[in-house]
């Protein structure tokens, strides 16, 4: 856990501008590992980090970081610098918002709540959906949901980051086998609607180029925020891709 006297962020218009920092020096500090100069999840819990500022100290105690914890993942509204020594693999996000749900019916379908007992099939379930990075205690962040058929999990939501006033949405994935069901959809609903019960915005991360998901969260009553930057950062010999 990183001291409560880190170094103050480096100025932003918003605080979703830098969603990880804001998190980690917040709401989740106790998740967090590193220094006042830069942070990350614990690794069984996230794979994101985050620098107090763009400064060369700043920089090498990330660098630090990746070279003693492995890969790590920064999303920020500006790309960060090039850091010596390590790989980037850059990919754009759509930072997207709601302030109210839409209208609307989904399939029906029983929404279950998820725990620690459900930890290892929720695993399972990312590995084969892959929804993004998802850990062994990752379900530990927040409130996860899920729908099962036939007894098995096939469908899960929850929350992930989450800073003064605002909750992630993440973790949004349904087996292949069951696509098409509107089992995503339901669930986002369910977990936005807590988030909002709680007086807090929801906010969630696509890649720019899934055109289906943007279309989906549209339909429930999210709004394009801003273009973001994620940056998976690994030692430069390493020779697998963090993203998978």
């Amino acid at each position: 856990m990183i001291a409560r006297s880190c170094a103050a962020p480096r100025s932003s218009p918003h605080p979703l501008d830098r969603p990880v920092w804001n998190a980690l020096v917040s709401r989740q500090r106790r998740y967090a590992v590193g220094s006042p100069h830069a942070t990350r999840f614990d690794g069984a819990f996230g794979l994101f980090a985050a620098m107090a500022n763009s400064t060369h100290i700043c920089q090498t105690a990330l660098f630090a970081l990746v070279a003693e914890r492995g890969t790590v993942a920064l999303v920020e509204a500006e790309p960060p610098p090039p850091i010596a020594g390590v790989a980037a693999e850059a990919h754009v996000l759509w930072q997207m918002t709601s302030e109210r749900l839409t209208e609307g019916d989904f399939p029906p379908c029983t929404i279950v709540s998820l725990s620690d007992a459900d930890a290892p099939e929720m695993l399972e379930l990312a590995i084969l959906a892959k929804p993004g990075p998802f850990f062994a205690r990752t379900h530990r962040l927040g409130a996860f949901v899920g729908v099962r058929h036939e007894g098995l999990l096939v469908a899960m939501a929850g929350e992930r980051m989450k800073l003064k006033g605002y909750t992630e949405i993440s973790g949004v994935c349904t087996a292949p086998s069951q696509r098409g069901r509107g089992y995503g959809g339901a669930l986002v609903r369910a977990v936005a609607g807590q988030i909002l019960s709680r007086g807090e915005t929801p906010f969630l991360h696509t890649y720019a180029e899934n055109v289906a998901a943007i279309s989906l969260y549209r339909t429930l009553g999210f709004n394009f925020r801003r273009e973001m930057h994620m940056h998976v950062l690994k030692p430069a010999r390493a020779e697998r891709s963090a993203v998978e």
